[in-house]
């Protein structure tokens, strides 16, 4: 079904790959696997492997993996600083930018849905990205859905499409969905071309955890702790952590960027590799602009 869907085997495309990868340099952390290893793992030669991580993230796999891991911020952090802080300090955006992805916001909420379920359609398609293939909804107002397929079949995602408009009439269009699918990709290259309008609809409380991780600039991380205070309920960070677990649009709303409090990486709906490369593309991001400004000064 997966390749009617999307015309490739996901399981043959770069970030099946680099996912492997970096799976097995965490796994294999302790024992300082080679280059080689790292190659023969996924299939590769040691130079097509180097080349395609490299083109992929723009380091070695290993410095990939040290540069999430101990990154430049925890020194900030062992000074006491909050995550937040700590990513502020080391030159990321304001939080009050709107994580630099131009994200236009229409609400729906549980009375208007219930109002227009039987009159709404999403049509959905399965759209390749730089960090896998994902299953995208779309509805008249915007992207409703953007689902990472990993290892599943399509048809999983399209049950939990389902179970998330139960009343809407689904229809696979991915011609409705490319446009949105171009402009996912721009934005996980880090290169917005335009405005994008998403349709988010849950409980208030959903929607306001949501539109608060909108505001996490982009390679910054906080804890749900931190998450839950920022929404004006510091004692709710259980709740904070479900909201985030039901996050409806991968990558656009990032709930990537939400880590534990002891600045472990954790769970991550969509899986801890992703989670990892998802955050490791965006602290090289950030810190080849650094390095571009002060070549600028």
């Amino acid at each position: 079904m997966l390749e009617t869907m999307t015309g490739a085997d996901s399981g043959s495309s770069d970030y099946a790959r680099i996912e492997r990868s970096i799976r097995f340099l965490r796994t294999h952390a302790h024992e300082q696997p080679t280059l080689a290893q790292c190659a023969a793992r996924v299939g590769l030669s040691e130079h097509h492997f180097q080349r395609m991580f490299q083109r992929w993230a723009g380091v070695s796999p290993k410095r990939f993996l040290q540069l999430v891991a101990r990154g430049e911020a925890r020194r900030h952090l062992a000074e006491g600083h909050s995550l937040l802080q700590t990513s502020l300090r080391v030159g990321l955006s304001a939080p009050s930018r709107l994580h630099d992805l131009f994200v236009a916001i229409e609400r729906m909420t549980p009375g208007e849905y219930k109002a227009q379920a039987a009159r709404l359609t999403v049509r959905f398609g399965v759209e390749p990205t730089p960090f896998g293939p994902a299953l995208l909804g779309a509805l008249p107002r915007g992207l409703c859905s953007v689902s990472f397929l990993g290892e599943r079949d399509p048809s999983e995602a399209i049950d939990e499409l389902a179970a998330r408009w139960p009343r809407a009439t689904l229809r696979h269009e991915p011609a409705a969905v490319r446009p949105y699918a171009e402009e996912l990709r721009a934005r996980m290259q880090g290169e917005p071309r335009r405005p994008l309008s998403v349709v988010l609809r849950g409980s208030a409380f959903q929607l306001q955890v949501w539109e608060a991780l909108l505001r996490v600039p982009t390679g910054a991380t906080l804890s749900y702790g931190e998450l839950a205070a920022r929404v004006g309920s510091p004692r709710a960070a259980r709740a904070v952590g479900t909201a985030v677990g039901r996050n409806p649009l991968a990558f656009l709303i990032p709930c990537h960027r939400v880590i534990r409090a002891t600045s472990a990486i954790g769970d991550y709906r969509w899986g801890s590799e992703r989670k990892l490369a998802l955050l490791g593309v965006e602290h090289l991001r950030l810190a080849a602009r650094a390095r571009a400004d002060a070549d600028q000064g």
